[in-house]
């Protein structure tokens, strides 16, 4: 009796605890979240295994994933989008992956941001580690990982205090995040700005930035102070010749099968806009990669229209000026008839 008595009252503590946790950080302005980790990622590659006549798949870095809205391609398309896309990393890997392990030759298009495409191909790079990570652990991912993913999801859409994410984004309000942000020792490194979250995410790898994000100017300054950090260190120079040879000969491969390539360089302002333009040339690097790659290529600096959108950290668009580019750049490419599997109404 007394044992049954001890387990519904610890079941009531535990029901009235994890209520009061969850309620505590809704009223901080936090709510439930899929995040964008790997198993999304392998669960979106699984489908270019028995890709259709008009799928399209989308690699680069988080620009393309942020900029491109996939209800709005879907519908203006009338094409199935596969996003592959992975933040802060090269999209090489996963180019190199699509070329030798498939047989998808439909069309490609492959957001180019070139601190990230132009930096190196060494394997043990980070930037080329992000995308080969995510690569391997499709291949090695077991049942169980993907049973504990599906598992997780409904907490994630429910819990706001719940998280099952690969990025450490300080907003986070997970035990292992909150004890780091725990009175931080100078003597376990340098202090970095706190790097916080900005991204809303479906099962589909749809991105949307958070409405904080556009809104809340003091927010938006606290990725701009990491941004800074970051463009503000030292780098080694970029690998030009090696970037491009590699993605040219990756590129060469897909056309070669029948693949449609389109290179697409997404909107940057601010900081990132001026590091880029003086680091990376378009004459020396834009250009040149097009031109070896024989890739159909669409660049932002070339249409008035996208001069002046929104990006409230420098690097990515805000929700309307993501759907807006996005319908846009449908338009151009219909035009350019860039979009040889798609509805051309």
């Amino acid at each position: 009796m007394q044992l049954k008595q001890s387990l519904i009252i610890a079941v009531t503590i535990g029901f009235l605890s994890v209520t009061a946790w969850e309620l505590y950080w809704r009223s901080q302005g936090h709510h439930p979240n899929i995040d964008d980790n790997k198993n999304l990622w392998a669960n979106q590659r699984a489908k270019l295994e028995n890709s259709q006549e008009n799928t399209v798949a989308i690699i680069g870095s988080s620009r393309i994933l942020y900029d491109l809205q996939l209800d709005i391609w879907k519908t203006e398309t009338n094409t199935d989008p596969v996003m592959l896309a992975t933040q802060g990393a090269s999209p090489i890997p996963v180019f190199k992956d699509i070329v030798d392990n498939t047989d998808f030759s439909g069309t490609l298009l492959v957001g180019v941001t070139p601190p990230l495409l132009f930096a190196t191909t060494y394997p043990e790079a980070e930037f080329m580690k992000r995308s080969q990570t995510l690569v391997d652990y499709y291949y090695n991912r077991t049942y169980a990982q993907r049973i504990n993913h599906k598992l997780s999801v409904p907490l994630q859409k429910s819990l706001a205090f719940i998280r099952d994410g690969d990025e450490n984004w300080d907003s986070d309000v997970d035990l292992k995040t909150l004890l780091k942000n725990l009175n931080p020792d100078e003597r376990g490194g340098p202090i970095y700005p706190p790097f916080n979250n900005f991204e809303d995410i479906t099962l589909e790898r749809h991105m949307k930035m958070t409405k904080r994000m556009e809104n809340d100017t003091a927010y938006a300054n606290t990725v701009k102070k990491v941004w800074t950090a970051i463009l503000s260190g030292d780098h080694p120079p970029p690998d030009k010749d090696g970037t491009i040879a590699a993605f040219s000969e990756l590129a060469k491969k897909f056309k070669a099968r029948g693949g449609n390539l389109i290179l697409i360089r997404c909107p940057s302002s601010g900081l990132f806009q001026m590091v880029e333009s003086k680091g990376f040339p378009r004459e020396a690097f834009w250009n040149v990669l097009v031109e070896q790659s024989g890739a159909k290529a669409y660049n932002y600096l070339d249409y008035p229209k996208f001069q002046n959108l929104f990006l409230p950290e420098w690097s990515h668009l805000a929700v309307k000026d993501a759907q807006f580019f996005t319908r846009e750049l449908i338009k151009i490419m219909k035009s350019d008839g860039a979009l040889t599997n798609s509805n051309t109404n």
